[in-house]
């Protein structure tokens, strides 16, 4: 028979843990948001957040913190400055495409239809949105088995469909 002090301790780590990852995140989100670091702001800060994580985090964590759960958090943060590149790289596309005095000769508006080798809904909702943040390409639809439909604005933004980016997910997300 189990010891009702440790079964307690298990429960309240199994509560705690979701609960203080989802206070940590909203208050960083707060934090970067308001940019106020007065004490009347942070004090609101943290009893929003609070309240917030309390009635959060069994939606976001319903069976408490997965274990890969860092390891997926540092893959995604080391996916984002090379996120943050292709974004600017696409903007600089897109912006020559509308300078460009050929402009309608160049651009070759086009629906890309592709299976993803992406597995988990994560990753599959990473890519998707990752897909409509670069300029030229905008995600239409995505199905739960992984098929994609993407509109691209020319050959150039659908040539690299899905490529390199679905790669670079599937490595920081441990998909592989």
């Amino acid at each position: 028979m189990p010891n009702n002090e440790t079964t307690g301790a298990c429960l309240l780590r199994k509560k705690s843990g979701p609960f203080i990852v989802t206070f940590l995140v909203s208050f960083a989100l707060w934090l970067v948001l308001s940019g106020r670091f007065d004490y009347f702001h942070m004090t609101l800060g943290i009893i929003s957040c609070g309240i917030v994580s309390t009635f959060s985090s069994d939606l976001l964590f319903p069976t408490g913190l997965p274990r890969h759960l860092i390891k997926k958090a540092l893959g995604f943060i080391s996916y984002l400055p090379w996120l943050i590149y292709q974004i600017f790289i696409a903007n600089l596309h897109v912006l020559y495409l509308s300078l460009h005095p050929r402009l309608l000769e160049l651009i070759n508006p086009q629906i890309i239809r592709f299976q993803s080798k992406l597995k988990s809904d994560f990753s599959i909702v990473t890519f998707a949105n990752s897909i409509t943040l670069t300029p030229g390409t905008i995600t239409l639809f995505v199905s739960i088995d992984g098929e994609f439909k993407v509109h691209a604005i020319d050959d150039k933004s659908a040539e690299g469909l899905p490529g390199e980016m679905e790669a670079r997910i599937a490595k920081a997300l441990k998909e592989e």
